[in-house]
């Protein structure tokens, strides 16, 4: 099967298109041809992008616009004689495009010295005018079949029309400014005249009246940006200040480029000018630096260090991508990704968002390995040759910060932009401080975390690994321990199935948070489900469990809800112990907070009574107990938390009770844990048949539990083929409980489908034991013997103080 990020690799073409028809939105953006550019370094590997167009008398080809390198590094000029042999004269003359490799730019006119060993350079005709796109790249082989499709995508998109153009036609843009350096006159559009506060009824249109504004400080440079004798033609971007009429001054982007003049007409400065004040914010790097570490004290988590990380980093350095790794035994583990959404991130991040990336170690990728080895900031500027896991993050440049904590290397932070990126040298100096400080803090954090995962799975532990399956119901529990602190709680629920189709619910909180709130939780569970188990009434099993603690030498206390349900009938009875009511769900969609009698709660009153209250459930009913976690908190009382929990159940579909316990949990104050357990009762399809007999010990006992059988099976239907069988085991089992225990025997009979159970309840707590050998001279022991052979499975329960010896027969047709 071909993975996504195969497929993604091999559309790079159509990915190219969706992005250029994207800029061809808004065709009038001076951006646009600069962005346009970008598309080569991204799509087609190249490392220099640029236009040449015809100047005014056509007998050059100037360089309008550029991305990437400097063209002098490859040795490329601002303009190019039309009559020329160059490849540029080439390609503009012939309308055909030029590939030039290491060996022809070695031997060709234009062979030159310069500081790139190897590169190879593309010229292709621009589709839309009368000029060449020019793209160099230093990939060992030049541009393959696929980067030539996509700089032939990129030469059909080229539209070039300089903002002196724009002003000959009267369509200057309204960023945009044109400057005739022989006289001084400029042409501006609205919004830098806005920026400037001048309204365009008092602009004289000298270039003096703009450069009034400027901060004195600023001055100079923006003088050398303006005056001819000081540039060279190409482009030039430079940030300057203004003065405002109150507060601090504004800064503002100029970005130009020197035309040349040709006959009857001078050279012009030609570009736009952007309020920058977002990016120069009155916030220094000092600044951030120290709300940085602000930040990271109060961090106690690795996702809490990795958010303070990116809001230090991203604004400010118009980053497009962040991530923090933390290096366990020289892999990297991913712990935060900023954006989160998968499709911003190469195939490799976002296979299942798997923790540990990429599927090597830290040494199949030289260039990161290199980075945390030294242990300093390493810096790619867009174009730079890097493995694809890489060079993906941040194809317009990247920065890997190793982050040092403690003599080793605790991971790394990942900077990647997509747009080609220059790094100053403010922006290295913030980005060593910021790594400095989120090693430390990324380890303390991961320390955090790790404690808190360690409580988290002692509390699991103490939980039940997975509810039953229920007959007529389904039940759902979530548990959601404390984000505040590291001590374990006491929460606690259970689903216990219980003889002849009856379920327990119980819900529980032990008072406090920590490691003997635990303990005194995994008891009580423990003594609640055994109670539960032998049979005993709801208020039973909660007065066992409170003289139980009471017994206990402990000075804590807990509060319960059980509740008792009956699959086959649709009732329940409940009993709370200083525990929150129950809530139901109606199938009409009310929903209901139960008025349930309380006792107080365990471990407080020895001679306590807990009454039980009837409820009525119907087909669809989802009853929901939780603990006061959820429904209680500083910011609001109970009788408010119980009152949202019945909107929240009210308003959620109970058909996926799994999305109901994650939606009622969406908000829930996390200062204390929660517990929550969600039964939707659905009734029965096949309610069994059940009859009852009192057995009196009398010598005919046994006879008229048989007489009875057979009268009971007669009116179920059930043919007389099977009547021997049945009868031999009540027989059997009815004997045994007579002969070997006292008090009171019940014969019970159930039917369910073609399984019929015989089951005999005495007051003896003894099981039977099946012999393990039986001689011809023993006169006992064949009993037990003769009901594992007459039936399909047979055992025994706890009932109230006894027993219940059970056997299964299967009625075929």
């Amino acid at each position: 099967m071909v993975s996504e990020g195969a497929a993604v690799r091999r559309t790079r073409t159509e990915r190219a298109e969706v992005a250029l028809e994207t800029l061809s939105a808004d065709p009038h953006s001076p951006e646009r041809l600069r962005r346009v550019l970008e598309q080569a370094l991204v799509f087609a590997g190249a490392a220099f992008a640029g236009v040449y167009t015809p100047c005014d008398d056509r007998t050059l080809l100037c360089l309008t616009e550029s991305a990437g390198l400097p063209r002098t590094l490859y040795g490329l000029r601002d303009t190019y004689p039309v009559s020329d042999r160059s490849p540029l004269a080439e390609a503009h003359g012939t309308g055909r495009p030029v590939w030039l490799g290491p060996e022809e730019l070695a031997v060709g006119p234009e062979a030159r010295r310069t500081p790139s060993a190897d590169f190879s350079v593309a010229v292709l005709p621009v589709h839309a005018g009368d000029g060449c796109l020019v793209a160099v790249t230093e990939s060992p082989g030049g541009f393959d079949t696929e980067d030539r499709d996509c700089l032939d995508r990129i030469a059909e998109a080229v539209v070039y029309r300089t903002p002196a153009e724009a002003v000959d036609t009267g369509e200057l843009p309204a960023d945009a400014f044109s400057l005739a350096m022989d006289t001084g006159h400029v042409t501006v559009g609205d919004e830098i005249l806005e920026l400037f506060g001048i309204p365009r009824d008092d602009f004289d249109g000298k270039v003096e009246t703009l450069l009034g504004r400027t901060v004195p400080e600023d001055l100079p440079a923006l003088m050398s940006v303006v005056e001819a004798d000081h540039m060279s033609i190409g482009d030039r971007e430079l940030e300057f200040r203004i003065l405002q009429p109150s507060g601090p001054p504004k800064w503002l982007r100029l970005r130009g480029r020197l035309l040349p003049g040709g006959e009857g007409r001078a050279a012009r400065l030609v570009g736009t000018v952007a309020d920058a004040s977002t990016l120069r914010s009155d916030v220094t790097d000092v600044a951030r630096v120290q709300r940085l570490a602000a930040a990271l004290a109060t961090a106690g988590t690795v996702k809490d260090v990795s958010q303070a990380v990116v809001t230090a980093l991203r604004k400010p350095l118009q980053a497009d991508r962040i991530a923090l790794a933390e290096l366990e035994n020289e892999r990297l583990v991913v712990t935060f990704l900023d954006p989160p959404e998968p499709e911003c991130w190469p195939e490799l991040w976002r296979t299942e968002w798997r923790t540990e990336w990429p599927d090597a170690p830290v040494r199949a990728m030289p260039s990161l390995a290199l980075a945390l080895r030294e242990g300093r900031a390493q810096i790619w500027p867009a174009g730079s040759t890097l493995e694809p896991a890489l060079a993906e993050v941040g194809p317009g440049g990247l920065a890997v910060l190793p982050l040092p904590a403690g003599g080793r290397m605790a991971g790394a932070c990942l900077i990647g932009w997509d747009r080609p990126h220059e790094f100053g040298p403010d922006e290295r100096a913030l980005l060593t401080a910021a790594a400095g400080l989120a090693g430390q803090a990324l380890v303390r954090a991961h320390a955090f975390d790790a404690e808190h995962e360690l409580v988290g799975m002692l509390q699991r532990t103490l939980l039940p690994r997975r509810l039953p399956k229920l007959p007529g119901a389904v039940a759902v529990a979530r548990y959601l321990p404390a984000t505040a602190g590291l001590q374990v709680g006491g929460d606690w629920y259970d689903v216990i199935p219980l003889p002849d189709n009856h379920v327990a619910l119980i819900i529980g909180d032990v008072q406090g948070h920590n490691a003997g709130a635990a303990t005194l939780m995994g008891q009580m569970r423990t003594a609640l489900r055994a109670y539960a188990a032998e049979g005993h009434p709801p208020d039973v099993v909660v007065s066992h469990a409170n003289r139980l603690l009471m017994e206990m030498e402990t000075d804590l206390f807990a509060t319960c809800c059980y509740v008792d349900v009956d699959m086959e009938e649709g009732t329940a009875l409940c009993v709370r112990a200083g525990h929150v009511q129950p809530v139901l769900r109606h199938p009409d969609g009310g929903a209901e907070i139960v008025e349930a009698e309380g006792g107080p709660p365990l471990g407080v009153v020895l001679q306590a009574e807990f009454p039980m209250t009837p409820l009525r459930l119907q087909p669809g009913t989802v009853l929901a107990l939780t603990t006061d976690g959820l429904v209680e908190s500083a910011e609001s009382d109970l009788e408010e938390g119980m009152d949202r929990l019945a909107r929240d159940l009210a308003a959620a579909d109970p058909a996926h009770l799994g999305l109901v316990a994650d939606a009622v949990l969406g908000d829930a104050h996390r200062g204390d844990d929660v517990a929550l357990l969600l039964v939707r009762y659905d009734g029965m399809d096949v309610r069994p048949l059940r009859e009852t007999w009192t057995v009196w010990r009398v010598p005919e006992a046994v006879r008229h539990a048989r007489r009875f059988t057979r009268r009971t099976l007669r009116s179920w239907g059930v043919p007389d083929d099977h009547m021997d069988a049945v009868q031999l085991v009540v027989s059997e089992l009815v004997t045994n409980a007579l002969v070997h225990t006292g008090g009171q025997v019940r014969l019970d009979l159930t039917l369910v489908n073609h399984r019929f159970r015989v089951a005999v309840a005495d007051s003896s707590p003894r099981t039977p034991v099946k012999p393990t050998s039986l001689g011809w001279e023993a006169t006992g022991g064949r009993g037990i013997v003769l009901v594992e052979a007459m039936s399909a499975a047979w055992g025994t329960v706890p009932v109230s103080g006894g027993k219940q010896v059970w056997a299964d027969i299967v009625l075929d047709d």
